[in-house]
């Protein structure tokens, strides 16, 4: 099957899906969308697979009267990207379907929700498959309005919907500046594709293509200062959408960047220390945002930031690896950077099903009101517990493999670096990247520990109880691949490996150099992870076979001594991390209200205190910026003035001022 029969046998399951999701009745929904995600997933993964056995696949897509003909290729960048949305849209189906169940008593139309999720799921393949940039955008732009309508699900809420318009904004913020791009590359090319990169002349305008396109997918991906719609949208969307949004649609910020930084020519040294210094500040400012928030799906916002940022600094050390012709560096970096790619698709995903879980059966996302889940929902304890571990890139899970891999790319690069300024920029990201793990470990303590352990804090509505096994299904199956990551390495190392050395060939032309070394580390990585797992399953089974026969009996947890315990006493997540929020409070800014005690009242007896945490790049740039330009298009109000009139007298004037344009030869 060609590429462009690819496309069009997608399209057709796209559209009898849509009809059949929109007539179906609503319990047999879900079970539909999971289908056409599935059949969609079949149809792009075997091309997917092709590419790194048999090479790029590659088509056209011939619709004359609307583009033309349309470059179709899947190559092993594409490839890696494909199977990773394909797996996570999955998942997401799964998970989608048990958490759903408790909103139908609410006003919401799960009927459109199924829709957008099937047409965004597509939409993302797309982006992945096109070659030509204006069916980029088209696809972009699909990808863009169907995660809007999915994460404005309970649309009634004013606070979820202006969420969405947020992120709604910043979406065509990025399309505007994609697009720029692209219109510049093809006024200097001649060619709206991709490959159209590799064609510019070097003079004074091919950089400020490389800038546009990559200010453009740095917001999808949430890189600072363009990260402002990940902490309002994710708490805002369904648990399963904010699973494949940060697992997933983040990513496609960074196939961008690796697909524009595949044809740079020259000044690899100046992009990659420019990415490499950007990456490890969004990373600090990621986890330092995430230490202290309460709401813990606002928290795993601020951890994909995070993570963006560990993913930058691997493409930044490949970058420098090319401009040094250190071909271990390039490797290391760029495999880095797509081993974390998948890694924190599949423990990010985990972690807000997980979240999802908690919100399903508590009704809350404020850890500081949660308290002793872990002996309602112990299954769900345990599946968040390894994800945290993960994400903490603590051994022998899979994060430890890809931020390993980072590590040594750095230390690389201090053997054959370039100048002072680039041994310092290195020695500096170590440093960053040690310090961002460690406050990771610090936040995920903290949640886990806050949410799952102790005492309840306080009385809930209901009494949570362990979710449903649909929900728990995915993240099953997500533990599984994570550790296959954990204990197989080498094996998604060498796939990497394929697409870095056919990604970036002329950074191989010379005198090949042996990753025998790299390979053979990443196996023992592999090696001792399974071992300690399975040491873990010998004790376990030892221990469950010694005490077979006795009597469980349960006991309150020890308190030290202290027999009068008090749910208030208890640590909180500010007191937790209070000292922590005034060492980088320089960052996260503390705002406290305090209710003032009139004068007269000498024997107060109630005062109200409370206490937050800002985003100080949202709070005093970006919506000040925006209350501006509010401000500004207010008074241009006049022109939507509902008159039928009017709106044909603006059409009128168009249509004369482009016959006295053409008259004239202003345009052409």
């Amino acid at each position: 099957m060609g590429s462009a029969q690819l496309i069009g046998l997608m399209a057709f399951t796209l559209s009898l899906g849509i009809v059949g999701l929109i007539i179906v009745n609503e319990r047999f929904r879900p079970f539909l969308a999971l289908f056409i995600v599935l059949i969609n997933s079949v149809l792009s993964s075997f091309p997917a697979l092709m590419s790194f056995t048999s090479g790029p696949q590659s088509g056209v897509l011939n619709l004359p009267h609307l583009a033309g003909d349309i470059g179709i290729r899947i190559d092993s960048l594409s490839a890696w990207f494909i199977l990773i949305i394909n797996f996570t849209s999955i998942m997401g189906v799964l998970n989608g379907t048990g958490y759903l169940k408790s909103y139908r008593h609410l006003k919401v139309n799960q009927e459109l929700h199924w829709v957008f999720y099937v047409l965004f799921h597509v939409s993302m393949l797309w982006v992945c498959m096109f070659e030509h940039g204006i069916a980029f955008l088209v696809a972009w732009e699909l990808m863009s309005l169907s995660s809007m309508m999915l994460v404005i699900f309970e649309s009634h809420n004013k606070s979820i919907l202006k969420a969405g318009i947020n992120y709604m904004i910043q979406m065509h913020l990025s399309v505007v500046l994609l697009t720029l791009g692209f219109v510049f590359l093809y006024v200097n090319t001649g060619t709206f594709n991709f490959s159209g990169l590799a064609l510019l002349p070097l003079g004074p305008h091919w950089i400020w293509i490389f800038i546009l396109l990559f200010a453009g997918f740095a917001i999808k991906a949430g890189f600072i200062p363009f990260h402002t719609w990940l902490p309002h949208a994710h708490p805002a969307a369904p648990s399963h959408i904010s699973g494949v949004m940060s697992g997933v649609i983040v990513k496609l910020g960074i196939y961008g960047i690796f697909r524009i930084i595949m044809y740079l020519r020259t000044d690899w040294l100046i992009f990659g220390e420019v990415i490499l210094a950007l990456s490890v500040v969004t990373a600090i400012y990621g986890i330092a945002n995430a230490a202290l928030r309460t709401d813990f799906k606002q928290m795993l916002a601020y951890c994909t930031i995070e993570n963006i940022g560990i993913i930058g600094i691997g493409l930044g050390i490949g970058l420098i690896g090319i401009g040094n012709n250190n071909q271990m560096m390039v490797m290391l970096g760029f495999c880095g950077a797509l081993l974390h790619t998948l890694n924190h698709s599949l423990f990010k995903s985990l972690l807000f099903f997980g979240a999802g879980s908690i919100y399903q059966q508590t009704h809350t996302r404020n850890i500081e009101r949660l308290g002793g889940l872990i002996k309602k929902m112990p299954i769900t304890a345990g599946l968040f517990l390894i994800g945290a571990l993960a994400i903490g890139g603590i051994p022998p899970f899979n994060g430890f493999v890809s931020e390993f891999i980072i590590y040594t790319g750095l230390f690389k690069g201090l053997i054959g670096f370039q100048g002072v300024s680039q041994a310092i920029l290195l020695i500096l990201s170590i440093t960053g990247l040690v310090i961002v793990g460690g406050m990771s470990l610090a936040t995920f303590t903290r949640t886990f520990g806050v949410i799952f352990l102790g005492t309840p804090r306080e009385e809930l509505p209901h009494e949570p109880h362990e979710t449903s096994h649909i929900m728990l299904l995915p993240q099953f199956l997500i533990v599984a691949a994570m550790l296959s990551v954990a204990f197989i390495p080498q094996f998604y190392f060498s796939y990497a490996g394929k697409v870095v050395s056919s990604s970036f060939a002329t950074a191989f032309s010379g005198i090949p150099v042996s990753f025998t070394p790299v390979t053979d580390t990443v196996t023992n990585i592999g090696r001792m992870a399974l071992i300690f797992i399975m040491l873990i399953i010998v004790m376990y089974g030892i221990r469950r076979l010694l005490v077979r026969k006795r009597a469980s009996v349960t006991y309150e947890t020890w308190g030290c001594g202290y027999v009068a315990p008090v749910k208030k006493a208890q640590y909180t997540g500010k007191s937790f991390n209070r000292s922590f929020g005034l060492l980088f409070n320089f960052i996260v800014k503390e705002r406290k209200t305090i209710e003032k005690i009139p004068k007269t009242q000498i024997y107060p007896s109630r005062v109200n205190f409370s206490t937050s945490y800002i985003d100080i790049l949202d709070h005093y740039i970006v919506s000040p910026l925006a209350k501006r330009l509010t401000f500004a298009l207010n008074y241009f109000q006049f022109i939507q003035n509902g008159r039928i009139q009017s709106y044909v007298l603006y059409g009128l004037f168009f249509i004369i001022l482009v016959f006295l344009g053409t008259a004239f030869s202003f345009i052409y």
